[in-house]
């Protein structure tokens, strides 16, 4: 269980954080940039809520919660260490991962079949989508770029790989399952 009861703490005033296994590094370390943005994910999918109900809600809370995994699993390196760490060590695990495709394909077998790019915007939610689904793929590429150089659970950054995909195929249900999504026009202001 986590306890909150003094949320600042004065240690990160000279510019270091700590990692979940209290590990001291920069505010900068490429892995407090991955799960940052991750973290920017989640607060963009807090105001895509504001327009969301039903069903779409409820999996944008799901998926809220999980990028609360995927925060805990970036934030504790060396995963070869996990089985020392004398308590269970959350990770994202592929079942996260298949629950996104599952979800993505029950949302596009409504949808017609593109056939342009989509420009971000329509609906309100749907823009807010669009933006989750940037941030996403940021969030994405400091993952992929932490791996080059450190240990991270493949499956996490499948996750995220997922997860922007769902944001775009959730964007179009959001403009009328499709119908109201804006169509970029190639050439249009020439």
């Amino acid at each position: 269980m986590v306890v909150l009861n003094r949320i600042y703490t004065r240690t990160g005033d000279r510019g270091e954080t700590a990692l979940v296994d209290g590990t001291r590094v920069a505010k900068y370390n490429p892995r407090v940039e991955a799960y940052g943005t991750v973290d920017e994910t989640n607060s963009v999918i807090g105001m895509a809520r504001l327009h969301a109900a039903g069903d779409l809600d409820a999996a944008l809370a799901r998926i809220q919660n999980d990028l609360f995994d995927l925060g805990a699993d970036l934030g504790r390196p060396e995963m070869e260490k996990d089985v020392e760490a004398g308590y269970p060590v959350l990770r994202v695990v592929a079942s996260q991962v298949a629950r996104l495709e599952t979800e993505i394909d029950a949302m596009n077998a409504a949808l017609a079949p593109l056939r342009s790019f989509v420009l971000p915007g329509g609906s309100a939610l749907s823009a807010h989508l669009h933006l989750a689904r940037t941030v996403s793929r940021r969030a994405e590429r400091r993952a992929v770029e932490l791996a080059a150089g450190e240990s991270v659970n493949p499956e996490a950054i499948r996750y995220l790989n997922r997860l922007s995909d769902w944001f775009f195929v959730a964007a179009r249900v959001a403009n009328e399952d499709g119908r109201a999504d804006v169509l970029w026009v190639p050439g249009a202001n020439r």
